[in-house]
């Protein structure tokens, strides 16, 4: 008899069972998710369906929402020979440029006044932030009596220094930088909080190593403090440059975007072809534009950070 050969089947290694989420688990899981329910509603509601919807009017010669004719990119052709948008284009990131660097530094430095051991901190504290929790009509009503050309306390101060007195919201070379002022002022105590808490959460351990090994004052701020606070100036960028595109009832109430389009920035002007000229195709396509410069200027923003760490 012959022998035959008999095959064995080779070993096959089993795969390792996944391991399964226990029922703990899975309990925060559904948790997480039905705490995020309601934000999640409300940004597709209130922010995804309306950007869809402001994309596609964008396209159209809408004169009232959801009618119009597609039209392409007319409206976005037309925008950028409307001389109305680019003075408004030009005003807000002017005013972006000023307000968000020189509100973040003088921020800082009133965080770090405030976080040392000082007679009335808590009182301080409290009277930068009441801008903040104050409404922005109240607030334009007290600028504009400070300035107010003929009684206001803008010309006594500039009179008292010997200086000539300023038209402040009637001069168009003057009016934007004023308004500036007021931005700069009411945002500083929503800046300082963040920044304050930033501040108490640096470890002191690291603080007291810096003065152990002789750095100066500078030096631990720079080497120590400043890095400390890199997520908080991220954080406190993108809302800063958000919010300084997005600013309208100041120019509403004091100037109205004058004088001679001197204010106008891309929120009244969007304000006033939607809902006065009732050009909806035309305002959201200025809209999207503007969220085109928001996110740019986050991205330039973001790379300097990061440029900064890497240093």
């Amino acid at each position: 008899m012959t022998a035959q050969t008999v095959e064995r089947p080779a070993l096959v290694t089993p795969e390792p069972a996944r391991p399964r989420r226990n029922g703990v688990e899975r309990a925060k899981a559904r948790a997480g998710w039905i705490l995020l329910a309601p934000s999640l509603v409300h940004s597709v509601i209130f922010i995804a369906i309306p950007g869809l919807m402001a994309i596609y009017l964008s396209f159209t010669n809408a004169r009232v929402a959801g009618q119009g004719d597609w039209i392409g990119i007319k409206n976005y052709l037309d925008l950028f020979q409307d001389a109305d948008f680019l003075k408004a284009l030009k005003n807000t990131l002017l005013y972006t440029v000023a307000v968000v660097p020189v509100a973040m530094a003088l921020s800082l430095a009133v965080a770090i006044g405030l976080n040392q051991k000082i007679p009335g901190r808590a009182l301080f504290r409290t009277l930068f932030y009441i801008p903040v929790v104050t409404s922005t009509v109240a607030v334009a009503a007290v600028w504009l009596w400070i300035y107010n050309p003929a009684a206001g306390l803008g010309n006594q101060v500039l009179s008292f220094f010997g200086v000539a007195r300023s038209g402040w919201l009637t001069d168009p070379s003057v009016a934007l930088p004023a308004l500036m002022v007021v931005g700069i002022w009411q945002g500083l105590g929503a800046k300082m909080i963040i920044y304050l808490a930033a501040l108490q959460s640096i470890s002191q351990d690291l603080l007291e190593a810096a003065k152990l090994d002789g750095a100066s004052k500078w030096q631990t701020f720079w080497h120590v403090t400043w890095p400390g606070l890199a997520p908080v100036h991220f954080f406190i960028l993108v809302t800063s440059i958000a919010s300084s595109f997005q600013v309208f009832d100041l120019i509403y109430v004091t100037t109205g975007g004058g004088p001679a389009n001197a204010t106008n920035v891309l929120t009244f002007d969007i304000f006033s072809n939607a809902f006065e000229r009732l050009h909806i195709g035309y305002a959201s396509a200025e809209t999207v534009v503007m969220l085109v410069f928001v996110g740019l200027l986050i991205s330039v923003g973001r790379l300097s950070m990061r440029n900064r760490e890497d240093l």
